[in-house]
């Protein structure tokens, strides 16, 4: 999830474990806490963009850095406080939660999280979430808003604000498991129809809501793309086809950087030209830019093969290209459902 989302969400679940016996600073312990796995963007000042994105939600966001960094913080929080009646326990499960929360969270969308660093490099991700979603991130930050200016004496409303912002975040999360199993249902049944085969099947979240997916077939040579609205109820779908065009990769099969850009994008992965030279590598998982408007869209992910250089903000630099009114309009019809 975005950073701000980690400060909020972080902040009211600090209220909910210390704010009685430490005021308001148990909300800085907790989006403290919560944005520590983050620490991870130091690694982009020295590596190149294609470690910096495997680095990236790697080891700090597995459960041997929240093992080994959750007893370190809380005996500092513990030495700081002191004279308290909170137990050295207390700040362990409040700290473990923190970052168990934020690790959790990030598997939820499709950059994949690395629970298991260093022993498996297998990434973990549910494509539940976009990676900044208003309607999962307005909950807690509306409470975290209303915590900052409430008194701390009025203990009851303060934990009220929190309950809502936390119920509401499950709420959401419960809906975007409906409307995910509700729409691969309905496109595996429309797939079939269409008479299409398929290997792998991977559904995400578009821009901002969990309610239109992006939805990716993958066969032995390409992908068949499309989207689907959990409000769309219409029996046939739009798929278009792109080829994976691995023999692109030959002149450049054997460098370290393509092995690594593969192993990413977990397979999901298309290569085209770009010009007469210009060999670009798209990770799939990250969706088109404005697909949804565009079927033919390029990919939010592109990777040029042979200037590294100019890879800097990978992923950021397509994810909301070419917006403006009418794609946002767009993006609401098809949420609507045609």
């Amino acid at each position: 999830m975005d950073s701000l989302t980690h400060i909020v969400l972080g902040a009211c679940i600090g209220e909910a474990f210390a704010g009685k016996q430490v005021g308001k600073k148990a909300m800085f312990w907790g989006a403290l806490m919560q944005s520590l796995p983050d620490v991870d963007f130091v690694a982009s000042f020295w590596l190149n963009p294609v470690n910096d994105l495997l680095a990236h939600r790697g080891f700090t966001h597995s459960f041997l850095f929240i093992l080994l960094v959750t007893p370190l913080m809380a005996l500092i929080a513990e030495r700081v406080h002191r004279p308290h009646d909170i137990s050295l326990k207390k700040w362990l499960a409040f700290f473990s939660v923190e970052m168990l929360v934020h690790v959790v969270l990030d598997a939820m969308n499709a950059y994949g999280t690395g629970w298991f660093e260093p022993f498996s490099h297998h990434r973990f991700g549910f494509d539940l979430l976009f990676v900044a979603d208003p309607l999962f991130s307005i909950w807690p930050g509306v409470a975290f808003v209303a915590l900052l200016v409430m008194s701390n004496k009025n203990r009851q409303a303060r934990l009220n604000w929190v309950r809502m912002s936390i119920v509401m975040c499950v709420f959401y999360l419960g809906f975007g498991v409906v409307s995910k199993t509700a729409t691969d249902r309905e496109v595996k049944k429309m797939a079939a129809a269409q008479g299409i085969q398929w290997n792998r099947y991977l559904s995400t979240p578009t821009p901002l809501n969990n309610m239109l997916w992006y939805i990716v077939l993958e066969d032995t040579a390409g992908y068949h793309l499309g989207y689907r609205s959990f409000f769309d109820r219409d029996t046939s779908m739009l798929f278009t086809y792109f080829p994976r065009n691995k023999e692109l990769l030959e002149p450049v099969k054997d460098e370290e950087d393509t092995h690594r850009l593969i192993r990413f994008s977990q397979g999901y992965y298309t290569v085209e030209k770009w010009g007469d030279s210009t060999l670009v590598f798209n990770d799939l998982r990250f969706g088109q830019i404005i697909g949804w408007n565009n079927p033919d869209a390029g990919f939010v992910f592109h990777y040029f093969m042979q200037n590294p250089d100019d890879n800097e903000l990978v992923i950021q630099r397509g994810r909301f290209t070419n917006w403006d009114k009418a794609a946002a309009k767009g993006l609401l019809r098809r949420i609507r459902g045609n």
